[in-house]
């Protein structure tokens, strides 16, 4: 709860100000973790499950922070107490190392994103984009283009299909994937871009499987913030395993083909 309520508050403040308030909450009873994470939203809920087996395993609790890739950079170079960062992207972990806010040599990719058109109505995608030339709908939700990885896909995607420009005026914009699929699982949108690991709570409905081709490729990667946090070091290590990787997989994410890191790689 007091996560949420943060994150609700940095969409109001400035992001000195946000920071401040972070490490005042960190250190608050109330804030009871022993590793806080943040975590890109499309990631929520297996970095959830992630964190609840890895602390059956080892009794290390994990306070999860959810957001846009964008925002939670922005949080990270401001001073928030995290110890990881899981993005939906590469640029911001390497930015962070190269900024000097995350550890060298850590950044790896822990999976690859699917991107999916999907409606709850289960008569309105046809298993494939035609719907996105007609009229039968007024609204497309899609993340932030700017902070969102998977928004900036939903775009690649829409130039590929040349329909960028004709569907501008129609488009929703949530600040992360996870309020583009509130949009459309509301009804404020009747369609819209989301990730493939959110069809396990969608609830049914249609979609379209983007093929990889029309977009670059969603590797999401994690970047280490803490030298020194052993606990962060731990949780890597475990997101790495197998059994680590089997809970990614579960979710509909692709993996790339990696072996557990030495701890020496965390420095």
């Amino acid at each position: 709860m007091m996560i949420r309520w943060l994150e609700t508050v940095a969409r109001r403040v400035a992001a000195p100000v946000v920071a401040s308030l972070v490490l005042l909450i960190a250190g608050s009873p109330a804030f009871a973790a022993d590793l806080r994470v943040a975590v890109a939203a499309n990631f929520g809920a297996p970095a959830q499950q992630l964190a609840e087996a890895f602390e059956a395993e080892t009794g290390t609790r994990v306070a999860i922070s959810t957001g846009s890739s964008g925002a939670l950079f922005a949080q990270i170079t401001q001073g928030a107490p995290f110890a990881i960062l899981l993005s939906a992207d590469e640029a911001r972990p390497k930015a962070l190392v190269d900024q000097g806010f995350a550890v060298k040599g850590s950044q790896f990719t822990y999976a690859l994103g699917r991107l999916v058109l999907w409606s709850p109505d289960a008569e309105l995608i046809d298993s494939s984009p035609a719907i996105l030339e007609t009229d039968r709908f007024s609204h497309l939700a899609i993340a932030n283009p700017q902070t969102a990885p998977y928004g900036a896909a939903a775009m690649e995607v829409l130039g590929a299909l040349g329909l960028e420009e004709e569907l501008a005026v129609r488009i929703v914009t949530g600040e992360s994937i996870a309020q583009a699929f509130g949009f459309v699982q509301s009804g404020n949108a009747e369609l819209g871009f989301i990730a493939s690991s959110q069809l396990a709570t969608a609830g049914g409905g249609s979609i379209w499987i983007v093929p990889e081709e029309l977009h670059a490729p969603i590797r999401q990667d994690a970047v280490l913030l803490e030298a020194g946090n052993d606990d962060a070091k731990a949780f890597l290590d475990f997101l790495r395993s197998s059994k680590g990787r089997e809970i990614v997989a579960q979710f509909g994410y692709g993996l790339v083909e990696t072996t557990q890191p030495a701890p020496s790689i965390y420095g």
